[in-house]
């Protein structure tokens, strides 16, 4: 027999917590056990709650979600935790899965989908968002061997993107100056001269 999913749902923002509430409650199968808006809150109470899949999300009040998947896993072992965030940025989908989650949605990704990740992940699956998914299989297919920093990889499919410098700046919390410092080092490495022939460069030998 098919039991009962129980789910927590950790979300700061009240009306989408109540939304997430809502729609996952009013579906056969699926029972909303507790809701809170931090992880530091919830932690208070969730063992008692015995949910089997926590719905989180990455940007909290007090411990963010990243963190807060090892402390959840350390209380529930046997939950799986599905991230549910706005957040698409390399970095942080890896660390969310290197820290234990087993599915990273984002918050653009229809109401089905979201009910239906909730049983994969209790079935052990691993869903994704199809462009987080996408962003983590081109992250595998670079070039391992590429001469450029992470940093700098970053800075080149920003422009790749057509993001000004002053764009990027802002983007990844830098100032103007170290994006220069960084763009200057990226021609030296790939020994070219202007932004057009440092993106193609790069996707010649799959660095971005």
């Amino acid at each position: 027999m098919n039991r009962t999913i129980k789910i927590t749902i950790i979300e700061d923002d009240e009306t989408i917590r109540n939304g997430y509430a809502y729609l996952i409650g009013a579906t056969e199968g699926y029972e909303v056990v507790s809701s809170y808006s931090s992880y530091d809150e919830a932690a208070k109470k969730i063992i008692t709650d015995r949910p089997d899949v926590v719905l989180l999300d990455i940007e909290l009040p007090g411990t963010n979600g990243v963190d807060a998947i090892p402390k959840l896993k350390k209380l529930l072992p046997q939950c799986y935790v599905l991230i549910l965030t706005v957040y698409e940025s390399e970095k942080l989908i890896f660390n969310a899965l290197a820290n234990g989650a087993s599915g990273y949605l984002t918050k653009n990704t229809p109401s089905a989908k979201i009910i239906e990740s909730i049983k994969e992940v209790k079935d052990g699956g691993g869903p994704m968002s199809i462009n987080i998914a996408k962003l983590v299989i081109r992250s595998f297919q670079k070039n391992q061997e590429s001469p450029l920093s992470r940093r700098e990889t970053q800075i080149l499919e920003l422009i790749g993107d057509g993001k000004s410098r002053s764009q990027i700046a802002k983007e990844l919390f830098i100032d103007l100056e170290t994006v220069r410092s960084h763009i200057k080092n990226i021609y030296v490495k790939l020994d070219v001269n202007s932004r057009a022939d440092a993106i193609k460069m790069a996707k010649q030998n799959k660095l971005i």
